[in-house]
């Protein structure tokens, strides 16, 4: 079948760059595109073309963490041929002081083969983005593109362009070279993709702010979502939705009984709301991953090895918000209220239908006549189910008027693998960590 397509040409010649952007293409193919220049009898035919959604993949080394490194990864391996319709693209690691036009890539769009699939570890194919594109696709049924542009040990700020890096307030780099400085992978790695028409994005960081602008991470992280939907829409002729959807993955665990900065960082990546979207991160999606984890991989526990659940939970809320699919639960439970029942229970009702099991040191309370923070001291309370949307805490011996605040799972590793208190009633997606003034 022969179609014409009027054809939009913007040119700027003298930096040798244009561009022509085709009419809208019904999902599916392979497709042929022959481009041919007027007065010219020479053309140039691009083959094997599929018209679809493609989503772009940040973050750091656990996005970086490839298919071969998994646990079932011959398993996965083994499937990469049922899957033509999924392509995949990755970026070349590459850093700079001044925003690119031009991309270094490392692998040019291709049909996933166990060994584009498996080349190594943190190198190509991120497992995180492979399985949500494959689990997309199974649902859609229309092809699916898929774009890695991730670098291990990453802060966000290395990803931001200097008007985020303005706007929060962001002060210099603790390390004056290298991929943690700030702009230069926002610069090399995304600033040369904005020309590209996106779905949407997920990312899977977090874990490098930790220790690095911790306390920025509320403002930098949702200013940097901002500012990429802001960029890829101008960037792609306004092809790309001017507030695409942007899906991340909570973070999952790292050292059990540590007090590091994880349990802040999840709360800064929802904007201090604990659930997303939200006010402040509108058509964001959530996969909550604080009960996967993985105390015997041999990339070390911050590197858990199935990625599976968090892949298919960031697929439901893509389903969700991304297409406007109804009847997609994709977000665990969340408290409505916390009330006071007696002079020893607080009530936490919820706003689903949960699966509770009783725990003794999941919640805990701040007995404080003044606000509390995130430092201050805290009291692990006792736990029990006590109907379809509640679960009660028994306060010990603070005195109620003197309980300040209220916190759940806010550890570094508050649960076993797949074994936290509360889900979802189906026992699929877990409740998320949060903290709150009474």
């Amino acid at each position: 079948t022969r179609v014409e397509f009027t054809k939009v040409i913007l040119s700027a010649l003298f930096l040798g760059i244009w561009r022509v952007m085709l009419d809208p293409v019904d999902a599916g193919g392979p497709y042929n595109i022959t481009v041919t220049q007027e007065g010219s009898s020479s053309s140039v035919t691009l083959t094997d073309v599929l018209f679809g959604d493609i989503w772009l993949c940040g973050g750091q080394s656990n996005m970086a963490f490839t298919v071969a490194q998994l646990l079932n990864a011959s398993e996965e391996l083994a499937q990469a041929s049922k899957f033509p319709s999924v392509r995949i693209f990755m970026v070349a690691l590459e850093q700079s002081d001044e925003e690119m036009t031009d991309l270094t890539v490392e692998v040019p769009w291709s049909v996933p083969t166990a060994a584009l699939l498996g080349e190594g570890n943190f190198t190509h194919f991120s497992a995180v983005c492979w399985l949500f594109g494959r689990y997309l696709f199974k649902s859609l049924q229309y092809p699916i593109g898929l774009v890695q542009s991730c670098w291990g040990g990453t802060p966000v700020e290395a990803w931001s362009s200097s008007r985020v890096i303005q706007h929060c307030g962001v002060k210099d780099s603790m390390d004056s070279a290298g991929p943690i400085q700030k702009s230069v992978l926002w610069n090399a790695m995304i600033h040369p993709l904005l020309n590209m028409t996106l779905k949407g994005a997920i990312w899977y960081q977090g874990e490098a702010n930790s220790a690095y602008n911790r306390d920025k991470y509320n403002c930098t992280f949702p200013s940097m979502i901002d500012d990429w939907r802001t960029a890829f829409h101008s960037g792609s002729g306004n092809q790309t939705a001017s507030d695409f959807p942007f899906g991340f993955v909570q973070l999952s665990t790292w050292k059990k009984n540590a007090a590091d900065g994880f349990p802040e960082i999840r709360w800064h990546q929802t904007a201090d709301y604990g659930f997303a979207p939200n006010e402040r991160m509108k058509h964001t999606f959530m996969a909550v991953a604080l009960d996967l984890p993985d105390a015997e991989s041999p990339w070390g526990s911050i590197h858990p090895r199935f990625k599976q659940d968090a892949a298919y939970r960031l697929m439901l809320g893509a389903r969700a918000v991304a297409y406007g699919e109804k009847g997609i639960s994709f977000q665990g439970p969340y408290p409505i209220s916390v009330n006071t029942t007696n002079t020893t229970h607080l009530v936490i009702t919820y706003n689903q239908d949960i699966s509770a099991t009783q725990s003794e040191n999941i919640f805990e309370i701040c007995c404080s006549k003044e606000p509390c923070g995130y430092d201050s001291s805290w009291t692990h309370v006792p736990m029990m189910p006590q109907g379809p949307t509640t679960v009660t805490v028994l306060v010990g011996k603070c005195p109620m008027r003197d309980v300040s605040s209220l916190r759940y799972a806010w550890t570094d590793w508050p649960c076993d693998f797949k074994a936290c208190p509360i889900y979802s009633a189906d026992r699929v997606l877990p409740a998320p960590p949060f903290i709150c003034q009474l």
